[in-house]
């Protein structure tokens, strides 16, 4: 988990999903850091979590349900 004020707003086990949600956000001047929670032997198991500061947290979801990512 990321130090308080950043919040996982998107988790997937797809790095190519999780760089167009980081791609949308970017467009939307939102940073982002993304957290790779995936087993080095086997990158398969885990998941892959996107997080944003809490101030953009509310936006950053919408704007993940308005593109249906």
């Amino acid at each position: 988990m990321m130090d308080s004020g950043w919040q996982s707003i998107y988790v997937s086990n797809k790095m190519h999903l999780v760089e167009i949600v980081r791609a949308v956000l970017a467009d939307n001047d939102i940073p982002s850091v993304v957290v790779d929670k995936r087993d080095s032997s086997y990158i398969s198991i885990g998941d892959i979590e996107v997080y944003v500061s809490e101030a953009n947290a509310i936006l950053a979801r919408v704007l993940i349900e308005q593109n249906d990512l």
